[in-house]
């Protein structure tokens, strides 16, 4: 009895010590292993910067590790060796020349990249000519209608009159439209107020050509057409006639319209 409990004992005092001597003899993690390839690349950073290269990729990035060299957006490098260290792809330049692979592109996704950049600058372009071919028709427009509304400054007041030899304050700014863009925009001030977008009452804001209402924003009782400097015409009272007058808060606009 005494004999088979030595036995026992001895036995499992081995099977504690297993362990550990199997632990102590398992071979050491296996070393990153540098790949040798031949193939090109092109750095993918930020236009106007640098890629810094490292003189060793296991060692921390910092003054120490610095080769003082780098290579710009757009420069092709050729690839020597490669190697996956703590989860990160580097590639060899040269000896002791090391970058991250993250900042590179190859050469076929170099030229997807360039080719989509090309098509959409073209395409922003072909907008922008738009646009400005829209705003100089725009100019064009708004200076028709300046040039009319200041032809008719002089003229007298008339209620209900609608040019070309008087006017009330609706009959001139329709006269104006019409003949200038032969646009109809109504008669009266009620009816015009609720055409065209809404704009801000603002020197910094108001365009040639937009109405200027005074009164309720709905049921307005004057209006006149804006053109340019802080200054607008319209046909005022019988007294003064269609005159040109600058914006003042005593005679502030209720709210502004845009036709052009």
């Amino acid at each position: 009895m005494k004999f088979k409990s030595l036995l026992v004992k001895v036995l499992m005092a081995l099977a504690l010590v297993a362990p550990v001597a199997a632990s102590a003899q398992a071979p050491a993690a296996q070393a990153a292993t540098v790949k040798a390839v031949n193939r090109k690349v092109v750095v993918n950073y930020v236009s106007g910067y640098s890629v810094k290269a490292w003189k060793n990729y296991k060692v921390k990035l910092g003054a120490a590790n610095d080769t003082g060299i780098s290579f710009k957006h757009g420069t092709t490098l050729t690839v020597v060796g490669e190697v996956k260290y703590k989860k990160r792809t580097w590639y060899k330049i040269a000896d002791n020349e090391w970058i991250l692979a993250s900042y590179t592109l190859s050469h076929k996704a170099w030229a997807k990249k360039a080719a989509a950049a090309k098509k959409a600058a073209a395409k922003a372009a072909k907008k922008a000519a738009a646009a400005k071919k829209v705003s100089k028709s725009k100019q064009t427009k708004q200076n028709k209608v300046v040039a009319l509304a200041k032809a008719q400054v002089g003229k007298p007041y008339v209620w209900g009159a609608t040019g070309p030899y008087s006017f009330d304050c609706s009959g001139l700014t329709s006269y104006v439209y019409s003949r200038a863009l032969g646009k109809y925009i109504t008669r009266t001030t009620y009816t015009q107020v609720h055409q065209g977008k809404t704009v801000a009452v603002s020197t910094a804001t108001l365009k040639k050509g937009d109405l200027l209402f005074w009164g309720s924003k709905s049921s307005p009782y004057h209006v006149g057409i804006y053109v340019g400097g802080g200054k607008f015409v319209h046909a005022a009272t019988p007294s003064q006639g269609v005159i040109k007058q600058s914006l003042s808060y005593y005679f502030w606009p209720s709210t502004a319209k845009r036709l052009i």
